[in-house]
């Protein structure tokens, strides 16, 4: 069963999250405040954490900086009743891959918590390296390196990264990348898209404004120049 970690203080919506998500079959377990969450995800290793940002002593961004610096892939859905957008491009800086605004219905939750997942068992196993400029990918290990040196990258901008990479250079629209790597069924209109292209950029390019492989073709989308 796939492991889902719930972190979260209000304990009506944890526990509410966990009889539906066990309802769908995934095997899920609670943690009540930021601290109990970090450890739990040390000890039990999920396959996806549900992440509150306004938690009791240790907030959500800490948890979820904490769990990145630390090594951590799973995908991380935050769970915000922040609204500014302020906070939603921070937690995405920090590692998430997406956002859930409170309140929010089942349905569209569940279908995120699906979408990451199936994202996540469909990149390739097999192991091969791609290049590009100074860039090299890992695809077994999923370890970027620029200039030899390895580059920490959220689970989210690897897969977007990856989908760029798969065009082999052709335009590819931000609908397009909503629907593959976020696994959106229909045309959402985000800033998702392009905030993590912006962190690509400031990641992986000698001048992240004016970028030489990760280019946006105006009114069309992203390319990756190879």
């Amino acid at each position: 069963m796939t492991r889902v970690l719930v972190i979260e203080d209000n304990l009506d919506l944890a526990y509410g999250l966990r009889n539906n998500l066990e309802i769908e079959g995934y095997d899920v377990d609670v943690a009540e405040d930021g601290s109990a969450g970090l450890a739990r995800a040390g000890e039990w290793r999920p396959e996806l954490v549900i992440l509150d940002l306004t938690l009791p002593g240790l907030d959500g961004f800490r948890v979820l900086k904490a769990l990145r610096e630390r090594g951590a892939r799973m995908p991380v859905l935050i769970l915000t009743a922040r609204d500014a957008e302020s906070d939603k491009v921070r937690g995405l800086k920090l590692g998430a891959d997406d956002y859930v605004t409170k309140p929010f219905g089942v349905l569209e939750l569940l279908a995120r918590v699906e979408a990451l997942l199936r994202r996540g068992a469909s990149m390739p196993s097999a192991r091969a390296t791609l290049r590009f400029g100074e860039v090299s990918i890992d695809t077994g290990t999923r370890v970027v390196e620029r200039k030899g040196a390895p580059v920490a990258l959220a689970p989210k901008e690897l897969d977007l990264l990856l989908a760029l990479w798969e065009r082999q250079g052709s335009v590819v629209s931000r609908a397009e990348l909503m629907r593959e790597v976020w696994g959106y069924q229909t045309d959402v209109l985000s800033r998702t898209v392009d905030t993590h292209v912006a962190e690509l950029r400031r990641k992986l390019e000698d001048d992240p404004a004016r970028p030489a492989h990760i280019l946006t073709v105006r009114k069309a989308g992203y390319r990756l120049a190879l």
